[in-house]
């Protein structure tokens, strides 16, 4: 289970989720459902790229 470290960093792997980029936008999504969940201008922390 990946946990904050308050530190701006995360220790472990988030399960369940990979991040994409379309522009400048990294976009979560859901593994299981391949829902997208939100977008963000800076990388999810601690999230798989998908390739």
């Amino acid at each position: 289970m990946a946990k904050n470290t308050g530190r701006g960093s995360r220790v472990g792997a988030v399960r369940g989720r990979s991040e994409f980029k379309v522009g400048q936008t990294w976009f979560k999504r859901d593994a299981s459902t391949g829902q997208i969940m939100n977008g963000s201008p800076q990388q999810h922390k601690g999230v798989r790229n998908e390739k």
